[in-house]
């Protein structure tokens, strides 16, 4: 075993691939043009705004509350609602729902390719939506929209559909960026969310897509934290508080969750045609709207009031039930809409709920803990949560609540759940998202650790009759042997692995008392006892092969093993020791 000592020399932490200062370069690209998108989705918004609700030609940040229309408040949400299923239906039915769902499929089982109407039709469906009332945010079209950008200038080089998905993410996730200038949690959703590994190749071009779109935002839309809060430091009694609100949060995340599909599924049931299931739930948003004028739209002023505590409890208990009811039902029609901002919103109402039941504590931090609970709880993204609350307020004392009440809600909705608003949605079309990722086994596992060193070879200087007799008879020990070259019996030289089809075809071109040798004229297909069992079952795949000879190097291919399909699952039983097997140390 001395030759396999320095094995560890040529080996990296990460896989090196040139082609990743290709990807960055494009990020970048893809980082100015996602917040460019996003600069004109968020207007878009305010225009159907001003235009459905005040009748004004008008870009202008103005919540839909302050409307004078009355009774007709109600046609609103409903003529939006049906803009939106005409678009569905006869532009790109990709543009219903919120937009994450539907970036992961496209990632995971479509290659990573989305279409240009996607890109046009999302945020034009999405601006119509949200600026007649609907009351959703605007995150899930923009990461749908910069994840469409991303994918469209991917298509344009040759790429893998790995290299485009990473550009896909970085379009999705510069757009978060540009939204809500958060792009370190923009990163972590990426990670946690949609681009299932962790490899320089994926990581590095979102990184710098988010940091590119964090840089051009002031440019475009505001700087700073959205809702700039400043809590004091808490003690050891806000422990016990943190454990609740979590476990609170991730109640309140399972009801929604399963409430939206109940109503999706009602929805399934209606003797319509889906393109009029939009128009169907705006008018339940224009009935709640007329009601409760600040469940309609966005909502970041109500999220704004929340934390900074200026609503009352009862005020603030009424408008989030109308809130959560109307999201519910209008998501559940299949519009078009995000879910961030909504969860934000219910979030900071159960936390309003909690400080006015916890005297003497801080009342601005429990709607800021469990905002970000809830958002863990519904996405199973418990860092993206933490951190994006972070972000949107830059309130740093609040870090430690924040950790413990989304780790509580996310291992409540993991204990309860099957699936999250995310996934459900996909696993409804048939396809399962396994959302647990570990490294392979076979990556910390080489070649030398499972190959087989006692084998049976073939000289090369055998006729193809004697081989035929010896070793392809009655009692054939192996599909396939290697053949070598034993004139040097110090370093046999692999010629080849020999097996019944290729010599049956070689009787069948050359005299039988020819030798073996005479079969091999091009460069075998070996395996290095220094290479990851990953490359190698890859590559045995690939060439449709069940064993591979192993060689110290493919200069001298000195035969050394052979490794088998069967010497691949080894591995794998010391994953199941860690796993199932329970030892106890130390013992009384």
């Amino acid at each position: 075993m001395q030759t396999h000592k320095n094995h560890g020399a040529h080996q990296r932490d990460f896989s090196f691939d040139k082609r990743i200062l290709l990807l960055c370069l494009i990020a970048v690209v893809i980082g100015v043009v996602s917040t460019v998108a996003a600069y004109v989705l968020l207007n878009s918004i305010h225009f159907f705004t001003n235009l459905f609700f005040f009748q004004t030609l008008s870009f202008e940040d103005r919540s839909p509350a302050g409307n004078t229309l009355g009774l007709w408040v109600i046609a609103v949400p409903v003529a939006g609602g049906l803009i939106a299923g005409l678009i569905a239906r006869y532009g790109s039915d990709k543009v219903r729902g919120h937009g994450i769902p539907e970036a992961i499929e496209a990632i995971l089982f479509r290659k990573s390719q989305m279409s240009p109407k996607v890109a046009v039709l999302k945020p034009l469906t999405s601006g119509i939506v949200i600026g007649s009332g609907g009351p959703f945010g605007a995150e899930g079209p923009i990461i749908m929209t910069g994840g469409a950008i991303g994918s469209l200038i991917a298509q344009n080089f040759s790429m893998s559909a790995a290299e485009r998905k990473t550009l896909l993410v970085a379009g999705a996730t510069a757009g978060m960026t540009a939204v809500f200038g958060t792009p370190v949690a923009a990163v972590l959703l990426a990670v946690e969310l949609l681009l299932f590994e962790w490899r320089p190749r994926s990581l590095l071009p979102v990184m710098l897509a988010c940091a590119v779109a964090a840089f051009c935002r002031p440019l475009l839309l505001d700087s700073g934290p959205l809702f700039p809060i400043h809590t004091a430091p808490v003690g050891l009694a806000a422990f016990g508080i943190c454990i609740v609100a979590g476990l609170l949060s991730g109640a309140l995340s399972a009801l929604m969750s399963v409430s939206l599909y109940q109503v999706e599924d009602w929805f399934g049931k209606l003797p319509l045609h889906w393109m009029w299931w939009p128009a169907i739930g705006g008018l339940f948003v224009g009935i709640g709207g007329y009601f409760e004028p600040r469940a309609l739209g966005v909502g970041y002023d109500v999220i704004s009031d929340l934390l900074n505590n200026r609503m009352l409890l009862s005020a603030a208990l009424s408008l989030l039930v109308v809130k959560a009811v109307i999201w519910v039902v209008a998501l559940g029609s299949g519009t078009s809409g995000g879910v961030l901002a909504p969860l934000l919103m219910l979030g900071a109402g159960l936390g309003a709920v909690i400080a006015s039941l916890v005297p003497g504590s801080d009342p601005t931090l429990w709607p800021l803990v469990c905002m970000a609970a809830v958002l863990a709880g519904v996405l199973g993204a418990p860092l993206t949560a933490a951190i994006f609350a972070l972000g949107l307020t830059g309130d740093f004392n609040a870090l430690l609540p924040l950790l413990l009440a989304t780790g509580v809600s996310y291992g409540f909705t993991v204990l309860v759940m099957r699936r999250s608003i995310m996934t459900e949605k996909i696993a409804r079309r048939g396809l399962h998202i396994y959302r647990e990722y570990s490294v392979d086994p076979q990556e910390r596992v080489f070649v030398h650790d499972v190959m087989a060193t006692e084998m049976v070879s073939i000289a090369a200087s055998l006729s193809l009759k004697d081989v035929a007799r010896d070793y392809f008879g009655n009692e054939q020990k192996h599909r396939s042997f290697p053949v070598v070259d034993t004139q040097n019996a110090a370093q046999q030289r692999l010629l080849g692995m020999l097996d019944r089809e290729s010599l049956l075809s070689g009787l069948h071109k050359h005299d039988e008392n020819q030798t073996v040798a005479t079969l091999f004229d091009e460069v075998p297909h070996v395996a290095l006892a220094t290479e990851t069992c990953q490359v190698v079952g890859r590559r045995m795949a690939i060439q449709h092969v069940e064993r591979l000879p192993v060689v110290t190097d493919k200069e001298t291919l000195h035969l050394i093993g052979i490794i088998s399909r069967s010497d691949l699952v080894k591995p794998s039983h010391t994953v199941f020791h860690e796993e199932h097997v329970r030892e106890r140390l130390f013992s009384r």
